[in-house]
């Protein structure tokens, strides 16, 4: 069993899968297994994947499915993945060699925090980079639920990493929420448990035209869900 499972979906995303999964390659932490679900792809992701599956073995599950979305991409992943700690990877994102060994790192030493995360740079679409971002220090880690709830602090995806027994806690990704449903599941552990941060950048985070976050009809949707959901929360009130 590995220590990490690495929970990539997919859809689409021929062009920039491969080189996320040689992200995951490269990294200095090599106890993970990847849990790849195609969900519904109609390009030639199938044909992208297959040297990497002959690659990589074990290592690699390769889980096709027809298209469900991208919450319950990552859940078709988590319940095929039977590691101590679930790492988040999009398609499009990049991780430095580092990521997994500062995540698991912080989780070890931090045996009450649920989930770890860590800095990003912005890349574009042809992985030139862009802006680094990492976390205010004020509001970084800890008892910071309320914080997620305020968007005081935000937990960039590629750097998230959760133990196992949060999901089984907690429960899985939120599949109504067609946005927001990594901030829902990250305020549901924070919750419950203690958030460690990485003060460094561990990942490169995708820019895109096309990405949902430019449609803001439907962020304003999904803001509005995630704070009627989780409003009378332990501090996530009207502030």
């Amino acid at each position: 069993m590995a220590t990490v499972g690495v929970i990539i979906p997919a859809f689409n995303a021929a062009k920039t899968l491969p080189v996320a999964l040689e992200s995951v390659a490269s990294q200095t932490f090599d106890d993970w297994q990847i849990l790849l679900v195609d969900d519904g792809s109609t390009d030639n992701t199938a044909e992208v994947v297959a040297p990497f599956l002959k690659r990589f073995g074990p290592k690699i599950l390769y889980i096709k499915q027809q298209n469900r979305g991208l919450p319950e991409a990552r859940n078709t992943a988590i319940r095929a993945s039977s590691a101590e700690f679930l790492a988040l990877l999009d398609a499009d994102d990049v991780w430095l060699p580092c990521r997994l060994e500062e995540s698991v790192k912080v989780l070890r030493e931090r045996p009450q925090a649920g989930l770890a995360y860590g800095g990003i740079t912005s890349i574009d679409q042809d992985g030139r980079p862009g802006e680094s971002f990492v976390e205010n220090r004020r509001h970084a880690e800890g008892r910071i639920a309320p914080q997620i709830y305020m968007r005081r602090v935000d937990l960039p995806c590629p750097t998230i990493t959760f133990r196992r027994e949060c999901i089984d806690e907690v429960g899985l990704f939120d599949e109504t929420m067609r946005a927001t449903e990594d901030r829902d599941l990250c305020l549901r552990i924070a919750l419950r448990y203690e958030v460690a941060f990485v003060p460094r950048v561990i990942a490169y985070y995708r820019v895109s035209p096309n990405s949902m976050t430019t449609d803001p009809e439907r962020m304003l949707h999904a803001q509005m869900q995630f704070i009627e959901k989780h409003f009378g929360a332990p501090g996530c009130g009207w502030a």
